[in-house]
C-alpha cells in the first residue's frame, strides 16, 4: 500500500505540474497565435467543454476496465497532448487540442481519485487531503518551472517537450504500482434527490471558490504581466504563490478544522481569499499582488474540502447524492472560471474581471457566515 500511494500521489502531481506549466506560460501562446483574452478564453472554454464531457463515459469505463487501466492510458494521453501546442495549424487547430487535452484531463481526474479513495480504504484512515496536496504541490513547482523556461528564454515548444519527457517517465514507474481494481457494480441508492437549502448553500460555496481556484491557475501569469506590468520572468512567481498557498493551507487544514470547526474556518478563510484579491485589486505593483495571490491561495485551500465532507456526511440525503451534488457544481465553477474571465477581460480588462472574483469571494465569506450545520 506504501508503494501504491506513492504512485498515486504522483499522478496528482504530475497533474498540478503539467497543468502549472502550460498555464505559467500562456501569455506565450496568446503572442504565438495572436490570442485576444477572449480569445484564449474560449480555447480554455474548449477543454472545460472537453471534461464534462469525458466525465461520465470515465465512470462507466472505469466500471467496465477498472480505474488502474483508466489512469495510466489518461495520464500518458495527457502528457503526450502537451507538445503539439505549439505544433497545431492556426487556432482551429488549438481548440481541437485543447478540446482533447480536456477530454484527458477529466478522465485523469475521475481514475487518480478513484485510486484515491481505494488506497484510502487499505490505509484505514482520511488521507485524501494529501493529495490534493500534491496537486498544489505540483502546481507550485510547476510555475516555478516556468518562470525559470521564461527566463532562460527558452522556446515554448522546448519547454513542455522537456517537462513531457520528464513526466512520461514518471508515468512509466507509476503503471506498476497503481491498485489493480475490479468493476464495481453495486447501486448506492436513488440517483435523484432534490437538495434542501442548507446543500445548494454548500454547492454554491463550492462554486465560488473553485471557479476562483480556476481563474488565479489560468489568469494570475497574464494578470502580473499585463497589469502589473512584472517581467515576464516575475509573472508566474504569482501562480506558484497560490499553489504554495493552497499547499500550505492543505497541510494543516485538517488541524485546524478540528480545532476551530467547520462554519468558523469558513467564514475566516472566505475573509482572507477577499482581502487578498481585494489587495492586488488595488495595489496593482507585482511585490503587493503577489502576496494577495498568496492569501487568495490560504483562504481557498480548505473551502472545498469542508464542503465536500458536510455533503458526504449530510443527512437530507444519502452521501453519495450529496457528494454527486455539491461535486458537480463546484467543479462546474472550476472549468467555467477561466473562460468567464477571459471574456470579461475582453469587455472591459483583466482587473475587473478579476473583481468579479472579488464579489463571489465575498459571497461566499456570506453563505458560509450563514451555514447552520444541519445540511
Amino acid at each position: 500500500m506504501i508503494k501504491a500511494r506513492a504512485a498515486v500521489n504522483a499522478i496528482f502531481f504530475i497533474n498540478g505540474f503539467m497543468h502549472a506549466n502550460l498555464a505559467s506560460r500562456l501569455p506565450r501562446l496568446q503572442d504565438l497565435f495572436n490570442l485576444s483574452n477572449g480569445k484564449l478564453g474560449l480555447v480554455l472554454l474548449c477543454t472545460s467543454i472537453g471534461a464534462v464531457v469525458a466525465m461520465p463515459f470515465t465512470g462507466w469505463l472505469i466500471i467496465r476496465n477498472g480505474s488502474k487501466r483508466i489512469g495510466i492510458v489518461s495520464v500518458f494521453s495527457y502528457c503526450l497532448f502537451f507538445p503539439l501546442v505549439t505544433l497545431v495549424p492556426g487556432i482551429p487547430g488549438l481548440v481541437l487540442l485543447f478540446f482533447m487535452m480536456g477530454v484527458t484531463a477529466g478522465m485523469l481526474d475521475v481514475s487518480m481519485n478513484a485510486q484515491a479513495v481505494m488506497v484510502e480504504k487499505g490505509i484505514g484512515k482520511p488521507i485524501m487531503t494529501s493529495f490534493h496536496a500534491l496537486f498544489s504541490i505540483g502546481m507550485a513547482i510547476g510555475a516555478f518551472c516556468g518562470s525559470g523556461f521564461e527566463k532562460l528564454n527558452i522556446h515554448l515548444g522546448q519547454h513542455l517537450a522537456m517537462i513531457t519527457f520528464a513526466c512520461v517517465v514518471a508515468a512509466f514507474w507509476v503503471r506498476y504500482y497503481l491498485i489493480h481494481d475490479k468493476p464495481e457494480t453495486k447501486a448506492e441508492g436513488p440517483a435523484f434527490q432534490l437538495p434542501n437549502a442548507a446543500m445548494v448553500s454548500i454547492g454554491i460555496i463550492a462554486f465560488c471558490c473553485m471557479l476562483g481556484e480556476g481563474a488565479m491557475a489560468d489568469w494570475s501569469t497574464n494578470y502580473l504581466e499585463k497589469i502589473s506590468l512584472a517581467p515576464k520572468s516575475l509573472a508566474p512567481i504569482g501562480l506558484s504563490a497560490f499553489a504554495l498557498a493552497m499547499t500550505v493551507g492543505r497541510i494543516f487544514g485538517d488541524k485546524a478544522r478540528s480545532t476551530y470547526g467547520d462554519k468558523k474556518l469558513m467564514v475566516t478563510c472566505g475573509i482572507i481569499s477577499t482581502v487578498g484579491i481585494i489587495l492586488s485589486l488595488i495595489w496593482t505593483d507585482p511585490w503587493m499582488v503577489i502576496p494577495g495571490f498568496f492569501l487568495v491561495g490560504l483562504g481557498l485551500s480548505v473551502i472545498v474540502p469542508i464542503a465536500y465532507s458536510i455533503a458526504g456526511n449530510s443527512t437530507a440525503v444519502s452521501p453519495g447524492v450529496g457528494l454527486a451534488m455539491v461535486t458537480t457544481v463546484g467543479y462546474t465553477g472550476f472549468l467555467f472560471g477561466p473562460p468567464v474571465i477571459g471574456f470579461l477581460a475582453d469587455w472591459a480588462d483583466l482587473r475587473v474581471a478579476l473583481a468579479f472574483i472579488a464579489v463571489l469571494f465575498l459571497a461566499m465569506t456570506l453563505l458560509s457566515f450563514r451555514y447552520k450545520g444541519n445540511a
